[in-house]
Order: C-alpha cells, then structure tokens, then sequence
C-alpha cells in the first residue's frame, strides 16, 4: 500500500515561506552589521560591537536562574530567544543560514506555517532552558544552531511518516541528526567542546516532539501507525 507524502509537490518556482523568510532577514542584518564592524570600520570600539551584542542579546544559564527565582524582568525574558540572531562569528551565521533555508524550506512543505512556527519557538526557548540547566554558568548561547536543529527534528518525523510502515528506510530519517552530532564530536575532540551541543540535541528532540503534536492527526496519527507496526 503507498503511503501519501507529507510533503507537498514542488512547483518550478518553490519560494521559502515567510515564516523562514522573517529570522534569515534578522540574522543577515545583524551579520552584517557585525561583520563590517569587526572589520573596524566603525573604529576600534566597533570590534567589540559582537561582545556587546552577545552581552544584551545572547543567553547564559545565570539568566535561567532569575527566571527560575521569579524575576520575570523582560529584559531577561527576551534573550530565552534573541540568542539565535546573535552568532559568535561569521562563519557560524553563514552555517546556520543554510540550515534554516535548506531545513526551513523542506519542514514547511510537511507542516503548515504555524506548526513551522511553533517547532522553531519551542526548541529555540527549550534549547535555552535544557542549556541553562546543564551549562555552566560561565557559557554562553548564541546562533541559529538550536532553531535548526529543531528543524532537523520536525524533517526527522516528517521522512519517518513519509517511509511508512514496514520500510526499513525510516531509520534513514535519523541520518542527518547522526551526521551533524558525529561532526560536533570531532570537532569537539579537535578544538574543544563548548556546551552549546547541549541546546543543540535538545532543540533537535523538542522539535521532533512537537512535529509530532503538529503534525496532521497529531498524537492519533502517530498511535495509529505504532499500532500498524504491531
């Protein structure tokens, strides 16, 4: 029996929906804006430009315990997401914007705006607080890296549904997750590991866990086929 594809047919023109459309346009302007400013074209002072911006915009794990101790101060509040605008290099933004369009693009084929929306929301602010609970307190969060990999987490489900049931190629839908994390690993063994993979894995696993709340027929759909299988 074919099982339908939870993604949609591609036209010869194919544009990235708004709802990715919106943080690529944030996170290049302030790339940009930070990249001219680490070439010193604002002066030496602007070289600090991306320290300043990690400070007010990017997440440490002291931020988790305000919250947790009922300082809902704003101010604090806001940085559980504008960390993922803030990138520590250049290198890492370019990196991260691929994975937003490239994984954007396909998870938005399976899955409508909104659910697109939730995914990124949840794993961006669940990557925070998993990262504020395990971190130390001395690190530091910033980049797109837990938005996409929440990303990956909704294509996981996604190419898992669209194999269905009895083809030994769903277990192909985790190669990209295992790819990614086997590289930090060598990276980390080469250069050193800095705690943002813990964001990171979480973002992936609350965005698969909420692919599967959004997902047409939700939690029915996903007992249904587990059923199946049985």
């Amino acid at each position: 029996m074919r099982h339908p594809s939870p993604f949609k047919p591609e036209s010869a023109v194919n544009p990235l929906p708004p709802v990715v459309i919106v943080p690529f346009l944030i996170v290049v302007a302030v790339e940009l804006l930070l990249a001219v400013a680490d070439a010193g074209i604002f002066g030496s002072d602007g070289r600090m430009w991306r320290r300043d911006a990690m400070l007010a915009f990017g997440f440490n794990p002291q931020m988790l315990d305000y919250v947790l101790a009922g300082r809902l101060d704003p101010m604090i509040l806001k940085n559980f997401v504008t960390y993922v605008f803030v990138n520590f290099s250049t290198m890492g933004a370019i990196f991260g914007i691929v994975l937003l369009l490239a994984l954007g693009k396909f998870v938005s084929e399976a899955f409508s705006q909104l659910s697109v929306v939730a995914i990124l929301l949840v794993s961006t602010i669940g990557g925070a607080v998993v990262f504020g609970l395990f971190a130390p307190d001395q690190a530091w969060l910033s980049g797109l890296y837990p938005a996409a990999y929440g990303l990956i987490g909704g294509y996981t489900y996604a190419l898992w549904l669209r194999f269905g049931r009895g083809d030994s190629r769903r277990f192909q839908a985790f190669q990209l997750i295992g790819l990614l994390m086997g590289l930090q690993l060598v990276f980390g063994l080469l250069f050193g590991a800095h705690p943002a993979w813990i964001a990171e894995l979480s973002g992936f696993v609350l965005g698969g866990l909420t692919a599967i709340v959004v997902a047409p027929g939700g939690w029915q759909a996903l007992r249904r086929r587990l059923q199946q299988r049985g």
